[in-house]
């Protein structure tokens, strides 16, 4: 099954087209099985054509993404990388175009009357190039900025529209989750990281999903494919997002996640550095709370965290950048592993996947190989291609979808907020 995957969330428009097949035909209807909690099928995906744009340049000197800013580039960008996706895939043909009737060009004009630009694009792609052999379009519908949502939303609706196949609405955090399924026990140090042919982890039930980004702290409970339950979540700042505050404070450009985990490795790597904090060295002026850590709860809170070091930074402008780098980078993740260590031993869980932006950080990754290996338990995270925003997750994620519910709808919104429970 051939399927065209669109995530268009927040600042990335992304495009790919995934050929999805099972090893065996008998265990299709068990991809999200209802009965006894086991593990998936085996579901076999070949990456036929992937192409991706990252506005990060555009809002750097912002520090943040501007919602409306980024639907100008979505609404720029999404159809010259449909057709450079389709080119990859050899799926892109002109010898028999499609002829869009009077009653859908009507429909479609009506559809992008707010994607300024976008008709004109869509209407000549479609017809210079003949319907690929695609049968289904897997679309992120949330959570996300809703008007960034709605180009990939309304570009979804109207391929199905025209080439008469089925759009499928996907969670973007459910697209997390899987992404990290698709390539099994990524060691932290691998730099050779590459998805051509790939087969979807079986996994035991439950399991527990940390899902860290720069709009999300969650963990979640899967007791089964498309059966989820959030346990615990951030009360204020996702964690992503206090990275990239104290990355603002420390006057580092945005996205700032990465650039604290540079000065928090060379920090470590220094000689200057203790595991414990206190013994020697810069830290031993440096203590950041460790917000909610003790909490019965598995809720998170990065505010406190983030302000701590704005206080800091106020009364010691001159500090240690990295030294502050790293001991800010181990207080999060000091926090992010107690919750979720807490997490998996409550409800017995012998697997964890970690899915988000955040998972890049090596620092992270590391801790929390460490813990899986400490814990005895599968740990899955996805290669550092798939840890932030993509469509090959959101293709996946239908194709799951699609497989267990065979259902799918034209009366897609975007939903900033949509939540997976």
């Amino acid at each position: 099954m051939k399927i065209l995957g669109i995530e268009t969330s927040c600042d990335e428009t992304a495009i790919c087209i995934i050929e999805a097949t099972e090893s065996n035909q008998e265990n299709l209807g068990t991809l999200a099985s209802t009965s006894a909690p086991t593990s998936t099928s085996t579901s076999n995906i070949s990456i036929l054509g992937n192409a991706l744009n990252s506005q990060t340049k555009i809002h750097e000197k912002y520090g943040g993404v501007f919602p409306m800013m980024a639907k100008r580039e979505h609404v720029a960008n999404i159809m010259p990388l449909l057709e450079n996706a389709l080119s990859e895939a050899e799926l892109l043909q002109k010898n028999n175009p499609v002829k869009i009737s009077q009653n859908d060009l009507e429909k479609i004009k009506g559809i992008f009357k707010k994607e300024i630009g976008l008709c004109e694009n869509f209407i000549n792609f479609i017809s210079t190039f003949n319907k690929p052999e695609i049968e289904a379009i897997a679309v992120t519908e949330g959570p996300g900025l809703e008007p960034a949502l709605w180009v990939g939303i309304n570009t979804a609706i109207c391929l199905g529209i025209v080439w008469s196949i089925p759009v499928i609405p996907t969670n973007h955090m459910e697209g997390h989750i899987v992404s990290s399924l698709l390539v099994p026990n990524i060691s932290p140090k691998d730099d050779k990281e590459k998805i051509v042919t790939e087969q979807i982890a079986k996994i035991s039930f439950p399991a527990i999903s940390l899902l860290i980004s720069g709009g999300h702290t969650e963990l979640v409970l899967l007791n089964d494919w498309h059966s989820y339950e959030i346990i615990g979540q951030t009360k204020d700042d996702a964690v992503g997002e206090a990275f990239d505050k104290v990355a603002r404070m420390l006057e580092l450009p945005y996205p700032g996640g990465p650039h604290i985990s540079t000065l928090a490795a060379e920090y470590r790597s220094s000689g200057i550095y203790s595991k414990n904090h206190k013994e020697s060295g810069e830290l031993e002026k440096i203590s950041f709370p460790r917000p909610m850590i003790k909490s019965p709860d598995f809720d998170f809170s990065f505010s406190g965290l983030k302000t701590a070091v704005l206080y800091f930074l106020k009364k010691n402008p001159d500090a240690n950048k990295n030294a502050v780098a790293c001991e800010f980078e181990d207080a999060a993740t000091e926090v992010l592993i107690e919750k979720t260590k807490k997490a998996l031993e409550k409800y017995a869980a012998q697997t964890l996947i970690l899915g988000g932006g955040v998972t890049a950080n090596t620092y992270i990754r590391k801790n929390f190989a460490d813990l899986a290996e400490n814990l005895n338990i599968k740990i899955y995270l996805p290669i550092q291609q798939l840890s932030t925003d993509n469509a090959i997750m959101i293709a996946i994620a239908g194709y799951l979808k699609y497989s267990h519910d065979g259902v799918s709808t034209l009366d897609i919104k975007a939903r900033g907020n949509l939540s997976l429970q």
